[in-house]
């Protein structure tokens, strides 16, 4: 059996450990993974994560695509998850390059909580080099950072499911609609000690998507860690893999699909991967390129007519500039909602210079403007 080194910078020491191995019937499921199974499954998901109560707190998305990672053809996996709750900002984001059999190549794993005074930032970065994973973390809180690094042979990980391929594993799991028992592949835990991962079936139910009601199927997930207590996550699938709502078990905050996504044709699928698009350089092209000067000349002309119909655009965009480098804000966003807040018909009267100043002593009920922004923040 492979023992990996764990030598943690803060403390300058080294622990020896004996790493779990994936079991028969996953490896045997990895294999049997084909690559058109995949690519079947290069779509988006994106859900509103909701509190019990259906408040909505924030927003995850997954995208999945082809790409090529250091010369080798893989899969680019994205997930964010961004939201608030109890006032407290807080997030994860998954980037990984994962092969068409689920092994990672390279992964990076960000979460936060944006604490009053106390923030915590953990950053995980997961790399195969020189014939072995490479993972490095590093965790601040406060003024506090520990950094550590761990190091497996390839071997060693066999049967090793990361974040991001793990998205992609479900998915699978589910257009091959078996029934599984004893998958224990490897993962890592949430303070990134190496250690199990199980994977069950759950029954199937019926669930409310939009004004439909679709009958989805489940898979939990379990991490097994050897110094706490195992966490579960329980997803529910429509038929094609799209994911409809996702949960921590014990967890009061809930993901779920809330509109049904158009259907994927596997024959659209297959000529859509299939393929390659040819690059066009349009600047060598003579008809794309006086297409572009035509259109260019014609969006200078139609935006200069509307700036001489418009005069106060002008003085009111540089009273805005000049004020905003005077006061130099922290907060751009809420600045300019307080500031442009004042020519609203529904803002008490006064000058923008005074509802600012106000602002600065007076605690204001939180802008839209600054709302729809952070919603956008969270889909990006």
């Amino acid at each position: 059996m492979e023992v990996s080194n764990t030598t943690d910078e803060s403390e300058g020491n080294v622990r020896p450990q004996t790493p779990p191995t994936a079991s028969s019937e996953a490896l045997d499921f990895l294999r049997s993974i084909s690559a058109e199974e995949v690519k079947e499954s290069l779509f988006g998901d994106g859900l509103v994560t909701i509190s019990d109560t259906g408040k909505e707190l924030g927003e995850f998305s997954i995208t999945v695509e082809p790409t090529r990672h250091k010369g080798q053809d893989c899969l680019l996996v994205h997930a964010n998850s961004h939201g608030t709750i109890d006032s407290v900002p807080m997030g994860t984001s998954v980037t990984a390059y994962v092969t068409h059999n689920l092994k990672t190549l390279e992964q990076q794993h960000h979460e936060y909580v944006k604490l009053e005074d106390n923030h915590l930032d953990k950053k995980t970065f997961v790399t195969i080099q020189d014939g072995q994973y490479i993972m490095n973390r590093i965790v601040s809180q406060g003024e506090n950072t520990t950094r550590t690094e761990q190091t497996f042979s390839v071997e060693a990980m066999n049967g090793f499911i990361s974040e991001g391929s793990n998205l992609l594993l479900q998915r699978v799991m589910i257009k091959k609609g078996e029934n599984y028992s004893n998958l224990n592949f490897l993962s890592f835990d949430s303070e990134a000690a190496l250690c199990t991962a199980s994977y069950k079936n759950l029954e199937e139910r019926h669930q409310k998507v939009g004004e439909s009601d679709v009958t989805v199927q489940g898979i939990e997930r379990t991490i097994h860690s050897f110094k706490g207590l195992p966490t579960s996550w329980q997803s529910y699938y429509l038929s094609d893999g799209h994911l409809t709502s996702r949960v921590q078990v014990g967890s009061p905050v809930m993901m779920r699909l809330l509109a049904l996504p158009p259907p994927i044709h596997k024959d659209e699928q297959r000529a859509a991967i299939s393929i390659p698009k040819k690059p066009i350089n349009w600047e060598e092209d003579m008809q794309l390129y006086s297409k572009f000067l035509d259109r260019k000349e014609e969006l200078k002309g139609d935006h200069a007519t509307y700036m001489k119909r418009h005069p106060e655009l002008k003085a009111l965009l540089a009273d805005f500039l000049q004020f905003l480098l005077l006061r130099k804000p922290e907060d751009v966003v809420a600045f300019a909602a307080d500031y442009f807040a004042s020519f609203s018909s529904t803002t008490k009267s006064g000058s923008a210079y005074a509802t600012s100043n106000e602002a600065r002593f007076v605690p204001r009920p939180e802008s839209p403007f600054k709302k729809s922004q952070m919603q956008a923040s969270y889909a990006s």
